[in-house]
């Protein structure tokens, strides 16, 4: 669907891969590390506020220039992994990297040491850009080991809990799974058989499902090996750390409290029959008594085929974004007059989509394999979201304070969705376009809402059974995972016996060290939902309280962001407003349908 060629120009950046420049960069960067380290090492734990200020500004120079080089090596190597220049430059850069990391790794201990034993700081006006910078920092201090112990556990996790990892990984990677596609019996990777559980034939859906999970089953042992060891590693590391529970670290990492989390999860319990409600009409419109498993984000029997040009893509995008607020549009608009954007599939680019921050140029970096389809274009809006979050967060923010958790992360990208939404609504054609917007929206925004929430019922469910003393093994993994799903999906859904292996392909209960990664998607969806809400209450008025809400990057808290637009995120009236957005979706396709 691309008559030329849409690839990114970084020569913003440096002007290419093998310039003189960019080893001159890493030059210049080490020798800030080394300085850095020679001035603050052991230093740190008595500085006065203003000693610390100085310091936290010369760690942000430093940090600022590194994440310059690894952003231009990293987007290279992404474009193209196949070119040596480029793999030379992305191997120099992240062992550069690892290197200056071991060097300054005194720098946070040090400072959280310091705010710990002097909390009056944080609050010194003199450090007052870093306030909740350091707030964070403090909150971690308590669960810090000495250096001997820290370097022991990195010792230990590299044979240990990273290893379970890789095997579940290599595992699904190394497997040919076969599959009838539309009659034809095939062999294929686990990422294409994956890939063909959206495709537009029924029967090659169910091979694929079928084929990939019955294979899982049949080693099931290995994988409930590899994530039984992985949960008590977590447990044992929790109480070395003092952790309050095994979520507790991704609290911290995330920036927010248990109530939240809890009333956020409880809101989505008492809504399932809200998405049970959208499968079965979902089942309606497909013409099936009920949907089976391979039916839940499978496109309509009778859509039609949409497809769209990269400029119908860029011309809608900004359209969608400018009827917002014209000055909203800026980061899209700029980002495409710059070439920030690289679309075209080629041989030896990175699979899938992201947006890359360049905090020195105030803009971004987005990558994606546009193929025409409306998936593609909502892909597109989803990461100029994030374009335009780094716009505003940039311009306002310094490098320290751009380190947005992952419960705020998603926020003008969904964002970004939700303004194409309303656009591709209001421009549909005839009410079978309309159907296929609304169900593409309904399909994503409940898989994440519900189904992610599932996820995390069985993460909880699973540490609570270890503690009970019960043993993991595939049978007992597969019967926690049946009760968490049901719970989401109730009777909506006919499961091939095989899906009760579904856990096992998730990389993210296998991630070392790397607990309870589900919830902050399902807030993330359901804040935005929420502010969408607002949105279509306040209309113009509320603007400026999302600008605010993308300038604040990480100097506020989750729940002090959520404030700026009137919420009190940690109750669970407030995770219902989000929930009413995903319910007007609902009411939007009944209307067509009935």
């Amino acid at each position: 669907m691309m008559k030329r060629e849409i690839a990114w120009d970084l020569s913003e950046i440096f002007p290419s891969v093998t310039d003189p420049s960019v080893q001159k960069a890493m030059n210049d960067v080490e020798e800030m590390a080394e300085k850095f380290a020679s001035k603050y090492r052991g230093k740190i734990k008595d500085f006065t506020a203003k000693e610390l200020l100085t310091c936290l500004q010369e760690f942000e120079a430093y940090y600022a220039k590194l994440r310059e080089i690894l952003l231009f090596s990293e987007l290279s190597f992404a474009a193209n992994m196949t070119l040596p220049e480029n793999q030379a430059l992305y191997d120099k850069a992240m062992k550069l990297e690892a290197k200056l990391g071991k060097m300054l790794a005194f720098f946070e201990l040090e400072v959280g040491e310091l705010v710990y034993k002097k909390p009056e700081l944080i609050s010194d006006p003199v450090l007052a850009n870093y306030k909740h910078a350091l707030e964070r920092l403090r909150r971690k201090v308590p669960h810090q080991l000495s250096e001997t112990e820290e370097k022991l556990i990195i010792e230990k996790d590299q044979f240990g809990v990273h290893a379970w990892e890789e095997l579940q990984s290599k595992w699904l990677n190394t497997r040919l799974f076969e599959i009838t596609v539309e009659g034809e019996k095939k062999m294929v990777p686990f990422g294409e058989a994956y890939g063909l559980s959206s495709h537009p034939d029924r029967a090659t859906r169910e091979s694929a499902y079928k084929a990939v999970f019955s294979l899982v089953g049949k080693d099931g042992e290995i994988f409930a090996s590899a994530f039984r060891n992985i949960c008590n590693d977590w447990l044992s590391v929790c109480e070395l750390r003092k952790y309050d529970s095994p979520m507790h670290a991704s609290l911290i990492a995330n920036d927010i409290d248990q109530q939240t989390v809890d009333n956020l999860l409880k809101a989505v319990e008492d809504n399932v029959g809200l998405y049970q409600h959208y499968l079965r009409l979902k089942a309606k419109i497909m013409g099936l008594p009920k949907l089976g498993c391979h039916d839940i984000i499978a496109p309509l029997p009778d859509a039609p085929e949409m497809k769209f040009d990269f400029e119908t893509a860029k011309d809608l995008i900004i359209r969608a974004y400018s009827r917002f607020d014209e000055e909203y549009a800026f980061a899209v608009k700029d980002m495409f007059a710059r070439n920030h954007i690289d679309a075209t599939p080629r041989f030896g680019k990175r699979h899938g989509a992201f947006c890359a921050g360049w905090y020195n140029g105030k803009s971004s970096f987005v990558l994606q394999s546009f193929n025409g389809r409306l998936n593609d274009v909502y892909t597109l809006a989803h990461e100029l979201g994030h374009a335009t979050h780094g716009y505003y967060c940039y311009k306002n923010q310094t490098i320290l304070n751009t380190r947005i958790p992952m419960v705020v992360a998603e926020t003008a990208s969904i964002f970004g969705e939700l303004l194409l939404t309303d656009l591709l609504l209001s421009e549909a054609k005839s009410d079978i376009e309309k159907k296929v917007i609304l169900c593409r929206i309904l399909d994503g925004a409940g898989r994440v809402i519900f189904s992610v929430s599932a996820r995390a019922w069985f993460e909880k469910q699973i540490y609570d059974a270890i503690k009970r003393g019960e043993y993991l093994n595939h049978e007992t993994i597969c019967k926690y995972w049946v009760a968490a799903r049901d719970k989401a999906y109730g009777d909506t859904v006919e499961w091939f016996n095989e899906m009760l292996s579904e856990w096992s392909i998730t990389p993210h209960y296998f991630m070392a060290n790397f607990r309870f990664y589900n919830y902050p998607y399902v807030y993330a969806q359901l804040f935005v939902y929420a502010l969408y809400q607002k949105y279509r209450e306040e209309g113009q008025a509320f603007v400026p309280k999302m600008k605010q809400i993308l300038s604040a990057g990480s100097s506020l808290s989750p729940a002090e962001i959520g404030k700026i637009a009137g919420f009190d995120i940690s109750t669970r009236e407030f995770w219902q407003i989000g929930i009413k957005q995903y319910e007007h979706f609902i009411k939007e396709l009944e209307k067509i349908i009935t």
